[in-house]
This record gives C-alpha cells, structure tokens and sequence, in this order.
C-alpha cells in the first residue's frame, strides 16, 4: 500500500513537471511574439545635400553577390538638389535595413547621375542591374522641363547606357519590371505625352539591350503643377497570374488597368477603370502588398484634404477600399514605396519614403 502511495506521488509531481514546462513554454513563445513591428527610419539625404525623394526599390532575391549593393538592399532617387530645385536631383543612396542608420546629410550615395531630375521610374533586374528614369528641369519649373531618359547602372554603381526616345521615354515618372531572367519587359510611365510604354528587354550577365517598344496605354490626363512640375501617368503594378498592369492617374485621380500588357500591340485607351474612390488624392506611385492588395500613395496635389495628408491607400483588385495611413502630418509628403513580395534573406517587405523629412522607412510586415 505504501509503495503504491509513493507512486501516485511520483506520477503526480511528474504530470506537475511537465505542465509548469509546458507553461513556461507557452509563455517563452508569447513573449517572443512583440507587439511593436520591425521598422527602421534613415535619412535620404547624401553629402550634396539632395533632398526630395521619389522612386524607392528593393534589390530583389537572386541579385547576384559581389556588388556595391545585395539582395535585401534598398534605393532611393532624389528628384530635387541641394537647394531644394526640382528636377535637379543627381543621386541614388543605398541603405540596408539591417545595417548602420543614415543620419542627414549621410546616405551612402550608390550612383552619381549626370542626368538631373530622378524621377520614381526606379528598378532593379534580379541578373544585377539598376534602372533610373529622370525628367530635368532647369529651374524647378514646368515650363523647363525636359524630355529626360532612362539610365542601367551596374550593381557596382557604374554607368552603362543611356536610353532615350521622343515617343516611348517622354518623361519617364515610373516604371515597373516583369522580369523573367534572361529578358524582361519594363513598363514606363510617360508624364508628359500622357502614355505608358513596354520596353521588351533581353538581359545578359553583362548587359541589357532593347528589342522593342510598343506604346500600351495612352489618353491620361497631363498637366502643369506648382508642387510637383506635373502631372500625368505615375505609378505601375504588374499582376503576372493575370498580365495585367495598373497605372495611377495622378491628374485623373484613378487608377486603371491594362490587359494583355505583356503582349498587346496596340494602346488601350486608359483602360478599364478600377478605382476612384474619394480616399484618392493625387495617386502617386502603386505596388502589389503581399497579401494580394494594391497600395498607392497620396501626392495630395488632387482632392487634398488636411485631415488625410500623405496617405497610403490600400484597396483590392477589383476596386474595394480596405486602409489607409499618413506617413507625415503634413500634405505633399507620400511619393515612392515598394514591397518586396518575396525577400526572405532580410525578411523586410515595405519601403515608403517621407518628402517632407527626407526619410526612408523600411518595415517587415505580415503577408495577411
């Protein structure tokens, strides 16, 4: 009887054990789970003193290594120099987002532009390029503006070529890339003849060459604008399940959506309209979210409100509002964001500059 007694003791002490670990488990785990995301802030202002951030983009997964920058990296295009001129902005700054903070005016500058004006027509080609587009002016004013073109840097920071075209590069805003390896079609955003062109590429190790151009879309609205020199076509999303890309119309205050782009030889008017919605304000740059989402930022030089500066809009495929946040207290301050939708190397997946402060944020976000 007692050798039975003192084993109930044994088993009972046992089952105790193991719930207090399992107890300590669960709260390890909760514990590692944080509340407050992962962000980190720097500056985009360089040793020049460039000011007024546009285009940013992520160095996408399968980069090759060796390079100024690597996969995880992030860019940014000034659009305005130091004295605050618009369309003078002459570099691009590298941050990496698990390395050393920027304070102003230290953001490492990754290429030195020869063109003025860099615009957010900026990408990355997985085979180890850059691509820039810039719109010049020479005094900050519509009525200087230039045609501009469209540069490929190396992933050393080095000039290779420069592309320019009256029709297919007439101010090339923006720009996004479906990039298949070996080629590539660049999507390109014209803001002063009111167009967007499809540049079929073919990449090697050393170089990237174009094969044709074929105007896709055409009708948006351009315009003069104090804030901004002009208005017009903007920001690109390309769905590849779908091939189908999005453009928003900064001037129209909407955004559209072009099928068959990687394919069509003929220019739809416009397209199909997707969103417009009262929570636009001049939308700027557009990428996909992870979750299947569309984000487009608020340039606030159409429909502005003072209670909803600078804001993000998400909203879905097929035209539905979901969210909307502001990046400053003050208008005029969203221009570029880009998400990285696979980039498990750095695990950071959202970039979203700040004009007004001059500031880059880079976050790790959930896919849902």
């Amino acid at each position: 009887m007692q050798s039975k007694q003192v084993l109930v003791r044994i088993l009972y002490c046992a089952a105790l054990t193991a719930s207090l670990t399992l107890a300590t488990a669960f709260a390890a785990a909760e514990a590692a789970q944080p509340f407050i995301p992962q962000l980190v802030n720097s500056s985009t202002i360089p040793s020049n003193g460039d000011v007024n951030p546009y285009g940013v983009a992520f160095v996408p997964d399968g980069f090759p290594a060796g390079g100024a920058i690597a996969a995880g990296d992030v860019l940014v295009s000034n659009f305005n120099n130091g004295d605050n001129v618009q369309g003078t902005g002459t570099t691009i700054i590298q941050f990496t987002p698990s390395g050393q903070l920027a304070p102003p005016p230290n953001a490492v500058v990754f290429f030195p532009s020869q063109l003025p004006g860099l615009s957010t027509a900026l990408g990355v080609l997985r085979r180890g390029f850059v691509l820039v587009g810039n719109v010049p002016t020479k005094d900050g004013s519509f009525k200087t503006i230039g045609q501009g073109a469209l540069q490929v840097i190396d992933r050393n920071g080095k000039w290779l070529a420069t592309w320019t075209d009256p029709v297919f590069l007439d101010g090339p805003w923006d720009l996004a890339i479906d990039d298949q390896g070996a080629s590539a079609h660049i999507y390109v955003s014209n803001v002063l003849n009111g167009t967007v062109s499809r540049l079929d590429v073919t990449v090697s190790l050393e170089s990237v060459t174009p094969t044709k151009k074929t105007t896709i879309a055409k009708g948006y609205t351009v315009m003069p604008n104090q804030g901004a020199v002009v208005l017009g076509p903007t920001g690109l999303a390309h769905d590849a399940t779908t091939d189908t890309l999005y453009v928003a119309s900064t001037a129209d205050n909407a955004i559209y959506a072009i099928t068959q782009a990687g394919t069509r030889s003929s220019a739809s008017n416009r397209g199909s309209l997707v969103f417009a919605d009262p929570h636009l304000r001049g939308p700027l740059a557009l990428r996909f979210a992870p979750n299947g989402d569309l984000l487009t930022a608020n340039g606030d030089a159409v429909n502005a409100d003072v209670e909803h500066p600078s804001e993000i809009v998400e909203f879905t495929k097929w035209g539905a509002f979901v969210h909307e946040y502001n990046v400053d207290a003050s208008q005029g301050g969203a221009f570029g964001i880009d998400t990285a939708l696979s980039n498990p190397l750095a695990g950071f997946n959202y970039a979203v500059i700040d004009d007004v402060s001059n500031s880059l944020s880079v976050y790790r976000l959930p896919a849902q």
